[in-house]
């Protein structure tokens, strides 16, 4: 991880250097470079879930069709997603792109924070950049607050005391607000499904969960998190998707409705006919066969053709433009 967590290091530094020795200026700076670099990650992020809320209604009509057949079903399931493009991973393969990088700028901040012999030396080996060796030790102080540790309550000062109990709760509240606004508008079809129950539920526990961590955490860290929320709530209002309305009804700003808006005749004439074909090709697959492994097939074998097919100058219409039989002699 160090080929991560060094660079993030050295810019850390370099950013609390050029802010005038202030290392929470350069933790906020830090923190906002990398959400705004992940910020394409994120969009597609969004679009994949977006994606496949949308075809949810017609996931629960395979789901009352298959209940007795989790094979027909995974299979029917994966020919749908074939059928509009979607990639079932593709709203994991972000975050998972994401995670290593969050975790090396979470880990700088910690590294870049030690204060102990041990701690310093570390540091001064993972810079990049030598000269940066006589910014050691950084200043870890910030409103009374020992920024390497966590929150004491009854401080050295007045400020101190009031900036340990207003940081969990502002880390408490962003992570809160960041939650309700990128949470999806409930549907009506979503009553009786535990999944999006759950999803729900963690709009309440996550806040909860973070305010414990800020509370155990070191109070750099409590920076970083409330700056993070911050940026993810601006790039989700920027985008057009936080549901600002869920926080303050009437508000109309961005978040449209996910499958509200109703759809035209030919729309749903279309979704009927993609339902019907993926139905009737998993019913006429012949018995002993697994459906899912059979759906993998026809599916990979529909994209090499697909591929081909390009590859073949004049596309679809070559084989029409071949002379027939009754034709070659006149």
């Amino acid at each position: 991880m160090d080929f991560l967590l060094n660079p993030f290091v050295t810019v850390l530094a370099l950013l609390y250097q050029l802010l005038g020795n202030d290392v929470v200026l350069a933790i906020t700076a830090l923190t906002v470079i990398i959400r705004l670099a992940t910020s394409p990650l994120l969009l597609q992020q969004q679009k994949s879930t977006e994606a496949m809320q949308l075809i949810q209604p017609q996931v629960k009509k395979l789901q009352e069709k298959y209940k007795n057949d989790r094979e027909k079903l995974s299979a029917a399931q994966m020919a749908l997603y074939s059928e509009h493009g979607i990639n079932p991973l593709g709203g994991c393969l972000p975050l998972l792109i994401q995670l290593p990088i969050l975790f090396a700028l979470y880990g700088s901040i910690t590294y870049a924070l030690g204060n102990t012999p041990f701690q310093v030396v570390d540091l001064s080996r993972r810079f990049l950049i030598p000269s940066l060796d006589s910014l050691i030790p950084l200043n870890n102080m910030w409103l009374g607050l020992d920024l390497t540790q966590p929150p004491v309550f009854g401080g050295v000062s007045t400020t101190a005391t009031i900036a340990a109990i207003t940081l969990p709760l502002l880390v408490m509240l962003t992570t809160w607000l960041q939650s309700k606004l990128t949470m999806p508008p409930p549907r009506p079809e979503d009553k009786d499904n535990p999944a999006a129950a759950t999803t729900r539920s963690m709009t309440t526990i996550m806040p909860i969960m973070f305010g414990f961590f800020a509370l155990s955490f070191s109070v750099g860290i409590s920076i970083y998190f409330i700056v993070s929320n911050l940026v993810g709530i601006l790039q989700y209002t920027l985008l057009g998707k936080a549901h600002w309305n869920q926080v303050i009804p009437g508000l109309k700003i961005g978040g449209k409705p996910i499958g509200k808006q109703p759809m035209t005749p030919e729309q749903e004439r279309e979704q009927e006919a993609i339902l019907r074909r993926v139905t009737d090709k998993i019913d006429q697959m012949p018995k002993g066969v697994n459906p899912a492994v059979a759906a993998r097939a026809a599916a990979g074998r529909s994209e090499v053709v697909s591929s081909k097919t390009k590859a073949i100058p004049g596309g679809e219409s070559s084989s029409s433009s071949k002379p027939s039989g009754n034709n070659k002699k006149k």
